[in-house]
């Protein structure tokens, strides 16, 4: 089963209105088929993703910055870089993965765009949205046979400018040497076809996991050298903060396993020049996890090499599931979304 992911990233300004003449903050203001303004209002450049950002993307204040919000306020102190995409993962079009190509509304769901809007209002603009290739290319007519029409038209295209490609989500039990040469393979067919302004996002093998990157994995031997000849690549990582790391329990080893899980990541992407991004993460809605999560966020935005960071996961089939942060009330929306995440926008 392959499950991929494509990630909508947009800015909460694009809901407002602006009587300006510039194009207003976290706005498009380039890219493939684009026709509008290239120019920014004050105080914002037309950069990276091709959308107007503030000038400086750095925050540096003399006192610590402070999470104000619930019982487990903890210090980040120091210069920290804000997130460029900071979000939550949107699950369902890749449930049910071994029914091809499956029935809408049966085995698989979109995104609710109520969902997408509850989370920009609160300030967040990346959506990373899990699908699989069985469903666009079932096994029945092959890869090189017709998509599938009806679950191909949930997705976007390589025209629009903020979509960001994911290449392959938690490759596993393959060498990292293949998995390597197959995310390069992915960057120059991505390019070739004339997706060109769209950042792309590699993951390595062992389920991409940050914690093992370095120790293990063999990721950090190989990945050092992917190159993209539109400079636009990033390292995706996830990492959670159980016992063994994958997200299945609510209990959260301690209140720093965030941020020491995530430190020889950290120190290999700055050591090789590259940016990270962690694809998803996730914990239980207690004390211990809240400040592991708050602790990892933090480290990573006083790094100044993490471009963004998704919580795992809304989707409308969550149900009662602890990491579910769905509005209006999945289980992480009461105590995870005020005190872990909204912090750090």
């Amino acid at each position: 089963m392959s499950r991929l992911s494509l990630l909508y990233a947009f800015g909460a300004a694009i809901l407002g209105r602006h009587v300006v003449h510039g194009v207003a903050v976290w706005n498009q203001c380039g890219g493939i088929g684009y026709a509008g303004s290239t120019t920014c209002d004050g105080g914002t450049t037309c950069v990276f993703f091709n959308s107007c950002q503030p000038s400086s993307a750095t925050v540096t204040s003399s006192t610590p910055r402070k999470t104000n919000t619930g019982a487990n306020s903890v210090t980040c102190s120091g210069s920290l870089t804000k997130f460029k995409y900071f979000g939550v993962n949107e699950a369902g079009a890749e449930f049910s993965g071994y029914s091809w190509p499956g029935t809408l509304g049966t085995d698989y769901i979109w995104p609710s765009p109520s969902s997408i809007d509850y989370f920009v209002g609160k300030g967040f603009n990346t959506f990373r949205v899990p699908f699989l290739m069985e469903r666009i290319s079932p096994p029945s007519t092959g890869l090189t046979g017709p998509f599938d029409s009806t679950y191909l038209s949930g997705l976007k295209t390589k025209t629009d400018s903020k979509i960001i490609f994911d290449v392959m989500n938690e490759p596993h039990d393959i060498a990292s040497t293949t998995v390597f040469q197959l995310n390069q393979a992915a960057i120059n067919g991505i390019r070739a076809s004339g997706a060109t302004s769209q950042l792309i996002l590699v993951e390595g093998t062992a389920y991409t996991g940050a914690w093992s990157w370095t120790t293990g994995s063999g990721n950090s031997d190989v990945f050092g050298s992917i190159s993209d000849p539109h400079n636009n690549v990033a390292i995706e990582m996830h990492q959670y903060l159980d016992s063994d790391s994958s997200g299945t329990s609510d209990s959260c080893v301690s209140s720093t396993i965030g941020s020491e899980r995530l430190a020889a990541a950290t120190a290999w992407l700055k050591s090789h020049g590259l940016k990270g991004f962690l694809g998803e993460t996730g914990g239980g809605s207690n004390d211990v996890c809240i400040a592991a999560i708050q602790g990892a966020l933090c480290s990573m935005q006083q790094s100044g090499v993490w471009i963004g960071a998704l919580w795992w996961a809304a989707g409308p089939w969550w149900g009662s599931y602890f990491q579910s942060i769905e509005p209006p009330s999945g289980p992480a929306i009461s105590r995870i979304l005020p005190e872990a995440l909204i912090p750090f926008l």
